[in-house]
């Protein structure tokens, strides 16, 4: 009996081995068509933008022609290349690179929020408390007004480049 099952798990060890080279290959010959059905589709949808369901010339027939084989002829992309973020340093007369010249009314909250908080928590204020403060926020929005607070914002593009902007760079 013991021989019985010691052949079953060598069967299933070879059936495992056998199968798994098998399903790469059949992935990678189904894609050609799927490229070549894509490119096929957005040049019927194409013409149907094109011609827009009204009688056309055979002058702008044949444009549309020379227009779907450009289209057809093109390389497709396939995977992008990685992108690495990189860092716009400010140059020349123009500071802030990324986003309006000014804080956005989001950055301001923000900024302020978190130094309001150091200061209920015992920070040190950077300029001398105004006789009208009467809590850490109004120290705060001072402080950020008079561009006291030693903080740097980072504005972030969508491909992941980004710039650091010292406070003193905003209007």
């Amino acid at each position: 009996m013991s021989e019985a099952n010691d052949q079953e798990v060598v069967l299933e060890e070879t059936e495992e081995v056998e199968e798994e080279p098998a399903t790469p290959v059949i992935q990678e010959v189904e894609e050609e068509p799927l490229v070549a059905q894509q490119v096929t589709d957005a040049i019927t949808a194409y013409r149907k933008v094109r011609e827009a369901g009204k009688e056309i010339s055979e002058k702008e027939k044949e444009q549309i022609d020379k227009e779907c084989k450009v289209i057809q002829e093109r390389e497709v992309i396939e995977i992008d290349p990685i992108h690495e973020p990189k860092e716009m340093l400010a140059t020349g007369k123009v500071k802030v690179q990324i986003g309006p010249p000014t804080l956005t009314r989001f950055e301001k909250a923000r900024i302020m929020g978190a130094r309001a908080l150091q200061l209920s928590l015992g920070a040190p204020p950077f300029i001398p408390i105004p006789k009208d403060a009467r809590t850490s926020l109004d120290i705060a929005m001072e402080e950020l007004e008079q561009k006291a607070i030693p903080i740097t914002v980072r504005r972030v593009l969508p491909n992941g480049d980004y710039q650091n902007i010292p406070i003193e760079y905003f209007d």
